[in-house]
This record gives C-alpha cells, sequence and structure tokens, in this order.
C-alpha cells in the first residue's frame, strides 16, 4: 500500500487542510478580536504548526515514492522563494511569536 492509499493518511490530510483554511478564513477578523480571542487564535495556529510538521515529517521518513516526490516539490518551490522547510516553520513560529508578544502589550 502506498502512503496516499492510507485511510488514516488521507483523512488527516482532509483534517489539516479543512482546519487550515478555517483558521485562515477566521484569520481574516483578527483585528477585531479582543485579547482573548487573539490569544486564542493564537494557540489554534501553533496546534496547527506543529500537526502540520509531525505530517510533514511523516511524509520525510517514508519510503513511498509518492511521499518523497512530495517532500521534494515542497522543496523545490520553497527555494524559489530562497527558503528551506525549515526556515518555513521558523518563520511561522517568529510570526506567532510577534503576534503573542503584541498581545501581552
Amino acid at each position: 500500500m502506498g502512503f496516499f492509499d492510507s485511510e488514516i493518511v488521507q483523512q488527516e490530510a482532509k483534517k489539516l487542510f479543512e482546519d487550515y483554511q478555517s483558521l485562515i478564513q477566521l484569520g481574516s477578523k483578527y483585528g477585531q478580536f479582543d485579547r482573548e480571542g487573539k490569544k486564542i487564535y493564537i494557540e489554534q495556529m501553533e496546534e496547527m504548526m506543529e500537526r502540520y510538521r509531525i505530517f510533514m515529517k511523516r511524509f520525510e521518513l517514508s519510503e513511498d515514492f509518492a511521499a518523497q516526490m512530495t517532500v521534494e516539490q515542497l522543496k523545490t518551490q520553497l527555494e524559489q522563494f530562497g527558503m528551506t522547510p525549515q526556515m518555513m516553520f521558523d518563520q511561522m513560529n517568529r510570526t506567532l511569536e510577534r503576534m503573542k508578544s503584541e498581545v501581552e502589550q
């Protein structure tokens, strides 16, 4: 069975994508949130990034050809912006840390 043939992988990918889309849509109203709402949103984004990091690590560790191709495609796309996957995660974490510090002020 291939990596993407797994029903668990398919369900997790679908849930991850749906949750991400919901958070991005909700984020368009971030400026209207009160302090507690902003804290909750940041926590949810942190949880999402951790889920995404774990999901991507599964791709990297898989010996499945399609999974390896997915990793290579991500790397190629990020290279166009002068980034690596680790740099992408670091940037997202810095953004969330900045958002947290702004909420605390």
